[in-house]
């Protein structure tokens, strides 16, 4: 009877369990599915109470009237040069300096460190001013310097990277110094791929948080060109004709939220890769 008793109850946990993470996902995928369905309907139906599920009619033209109301479709490039740019920015020199950090030893490194963390407790907002200052001196205002420069390096970045690398074998890169192998290709070819899963996760909250930036670049920006996508859907009530522009708001978050599931996609496999490489580390 006990082993009996035993099984049930670890049935009955974890119907509780798969019960409570299907209502969570349930919470968490409807704004997300009415966003989808609003992007196909008309003003009228998005504003209706009780809420419209379903569109009558599917609105496909409301994409089309996006790009004619607001330039989306350049303010979707200058979000994807902007956050890739950026992206790629971060884990370079994020990966470098935690690499330094970890694996070398310096005069003043632990404080220096220190510093770095330190960064981590001053709020953004006090550093815009003195930043935009930089910037306007440097005469980036409303370039894509002037959006990517500025966020190249963050102290998170290094921190995770750091604490990471830590966990790596000494022996490990000793070996391919002793075989003669340089620095720069022990970084490249032992420690980035060992890594792997930190810059994964690394990778997609740089991407997330820059793509959906919107302090920054509404005090760079001057310019409908040099626009990007949220600041295109924050500006459609005022370059739009018609004052009723919920459900091109709508048609913009759909479209917005493409790259973050892809980027989500196409980093999946890191994260399968660090499973199996956590039987390297010592």
């Amino acid at each position: 009877m006990s082993p009996r008793r035993l099984t049930l109850g670890g049935l009955l946990r974890l119907l509780l369990v798969y019960s409570l993470l299907t209502v969570g996902a349930v919470v968490m995928l409807l704004p997300f599915a009415w966003m989808v369905s609003a992007s196909l309907m008309t003003p009228r139906e998005v504003m209706a109470r009780p809420l419209v599920w379903v569109p009558s009619v599917p609105q496909v033209g409301n994409f089309g009237a996006l790009l004619q109301a607001v330039p989306f479709g350049r303010a979707y490039l200058n979000s994807l040069v902007v956050t890739l740019t950026v992206m790629a920015g971060i884990l370079l020199t994020s990966s470098l300096s935690g690499y330094g950090f970890a694996k070398f030893q310096f005069p003043g490194r632990d404080v220096l460190f220190l510093v770095v963390l330190a960064t981590l407790m001053i709020p953004p907002f006090l550093i815009l001013i003195p930043v935009f200052y930089l910037v306007r001196q440097l005469g980036w205002v409303d370039t894509y310097p002037g959006l990517i420069v500025p966020n190249l390096v963050t102290a998170f970045g290094i921190f995770l990277l750091r604490q990471y690398m830590l966990s790596l074998p000494d022996e490990l890169l000793d070996a391919a110094r002793i075989d003669g192998a340089p620095e720069f290709t022990i970084y490249w070819r032992i420690v980035l791929p060992l890594v792997g899963p930190a810059l994964g996760a690394l990778a997609i909250l740089a991407f997330v948080y820059h793509w959906n930036s919107f302090l920054w670049p509404l005090i760079v920006v001057r310019s409908p060109g040099m626009m990007t996508v949220p600041l295109a859907l924050n500006s459609l009530r005022i370059y739009a004709s018609s004052p009723e522009v919920i459900n091109l708001q709508m048609a913009g978050a759909t479209a917005a939220i493409l790259p973050v599931l892809l980027i989500f996609a196409l980093l999946q496999r890191w994260f399968v890769q660090g499973i199996a490489l956590t039987g390297l580390k010592g």
